[in-house]
């Protein structure tokens, strides 16, 4: 069993959500914030699954994940 940080974005009209530590693109969608950690959840086994444990970012995993805002003039 290994444990990945989803990162959930509430949009207007759905959730998305993605992990950390995997090589490769995986994304979960949803309308609540639990679809879309469910959707992440299936998505992550299935790329494991379906590319083998080489996607796994063992070395560098992550140790916390902070958000923040940088004003940038357009």
């Amino acid at each position: 069993m290994q444990s990945f940080k989803i990162i959930v974005e509430r949009h207007k009209e759905s959730y998305v959500a993605y992990p950390l530590g995997l090589k490769g693109v995986v994304v979960g969608e949803g309308d609540t914030y639990e679809d879309a950690v469910a959707d992440a959840t299936s998505a992550i086994k299935f790329h494991i699954e379906t590319f083998g444990t080489e996607v796994l970012e063992i070395e560098e995993s992550v140790l916390d994940v902070f958000i923040t805002e940088a004003g940038v003039t357009v």
